[in-house]
């Protein structure tokens, strides 16, 4: 599966912003889909993740109650809703997907797109 991760860009302190995660090939619904997020000097972290009929999702503690995952595998994509952004929300964020993920990391989650960067001033 290919990946192709859009939306990003510069927002202000408790704006919104919508990621959205184009992906190829007829397989979609059996991946596990999620979005991580990798700062300057800093590993890349898990920030949400949702099974494959979106029956079930999982959100990093630092974005729990402000993200929103959610898909659609009729348009083979994944989308990622953030709100109330904060500065430590900037990242550059990837789209990722897999087949056995253990859930809530990104354990598995086996391929990944090119990010799209995230800003939010204070």
């Amino acid at each position: 599966v290919q990946l192709q991760a859009s939306g990003g860009g510069l927002v202000q302190a408790g704006g919104s912003l919508s990621l959205s995660c184009a992906a190829s090939g007829r397989t979609f619904s059996r991946y596990v889909m999620g979005w991580l997020r990798q700062a300057p000097g800093k590993e890349r972290e898990f920030v949400a993740a949702i099974s494959w009929n979106g029956g079930s999702s999982y959100y990093a503690d630092s974005v729990k109650g402000r993200f929103t995952i959610s898909r659609d595998n009729a348009k083979n994509t994944v989308y990622l809703q953030m709100n109330s952004l904060k500065p430590e929300d900037t990242a550059e964020y990837y789209c990722a997907a897999g087949i056995t993920v253990v859930a809530g990391t990104s354990n598995g989650m086996d391929y990944w797109g090119k990010g799209t960067q995230v800003t939010v001033s204070s």
